[in-house]
């Protein structure tokens, strides 16, 4: 006869519940974990099985799938998933937009952005800043953000960030478009209210949810994809393609790659896909 564990002891997570995590995690997240992977869910989720007071990881899984509730779906995501990121991050990505998109787009009244997979906030708040630093600070310019991790949208929203975070920003930026903190906030900035207000900050899940219906002339979707086995990258590729207009960019981490998979997209450059398309509306 088996014994459960003590009262606050975390229960280990044998081969077959883990097979079955694996399965939750795909079905609902599209995340491949692989089998040399066990020890690592097994320690993210830890601290969800005891909190809800499951005996076992089953129990756990059993509850999700019974219904458990949208908010312990959502927690399993955020403990399976990483949310590391920076400003400027691959700043290539960056230049391009400035320097090749972004005169494509001069002549329109607005400009619109999708940055699906934003983690905390960074990668929108970096796309902003530069259309800010090309258009001028008035221009009319919105950005869908997007993740499936709440915990990461939350502090994204806020726009708080360590000194040390921000490392590598033009000095200009920070008195353009942060305030220094004081009191318990010393050594952090916030991004300014009206740069937050120009995001709008929404969950999404990228294997699952209806892809937004407006029409994109570039989406960020970086660093993402790593997740995702073969079947579902092409399945998202699909999707984010969808979302673009014609001749709208499609922008990948620079350590993701669409070779050898299906989609309608034509080759750029490393990481830069366009959709077939003029360009313009």
């Amino acid at each position: 006869m088996g014994l459960s564990p003590a009262a606050g002891e975390a229960p280990a997570l044998s081969a077959a519940e883990f097979e079955h995590i694996r399965s939750l995690a795909y079905r609902h997240f599209g995340l491949d974990l692989r089998p040399g992977k066990q020890s690592l869910v097994e320690a993210r989720l830890r601290k969800q099985v005891l909190r809800r007071g499951f005996a076992s990881f089953e129990q756990y899984c059993r509850h999700l799938e019974a219904g458990g509730g949208a908010d312990a779906l959502a927690e399993m995501g955020d403990a399976l998933t990483t949310n590391f990121t920076n400003f400027l991050r691959e700043t290539p990505h960056f230049e391009f937009l400035r320097d090749v998109v972004l005169p494509q787009l001069a002549s329109r009244p607005s400009v619109e952005i999708w940055s699906a997979g934003c983690s905390s906030g960074e990668e929108p708040y970096s796309i902003l800043f530069t259309l800010a630093e090309a258009l001028g600070s008035t221009a009319a310019v919105r950005i869908l953000a997007t993740d499936v991790s709440t915990r990461a949208l939350k502090t994204a929203e806020q726009g708080i960030y360590r000194a040390d975070r921000l490392a590598g920003l033009p000095q200009p930026w920070f008195r353009r478009y942060f305030l220094l903190g004081g009191g318990k906030w010393a050594g952090h900035y916030r991004v300014k209210p009206a740069c937050r207000q120009r995001i709008e900050w929404r969950r999404f899940n990228l294997v699952t949810d209806p892809v937004p219906p407006a029409r994109y002339p570039v989406v960020f979707c970086r660093n993402v994809m790593i997740y995702f086995d073969r079947p579902t990258q092409e399945a998202v590729v699909q999707r984010l393609a969808s979302a673009l207009e014609p001749g709208g960019y499609l922008l990948i981490g620079h350590s993701e790659s669409l070779s050898r998979m299906e989609h309608p997209l034509e080759y750029v450059k490393p990481a830069i896909y366009r959709k077939a398309g003029k360009g313009s509306r």
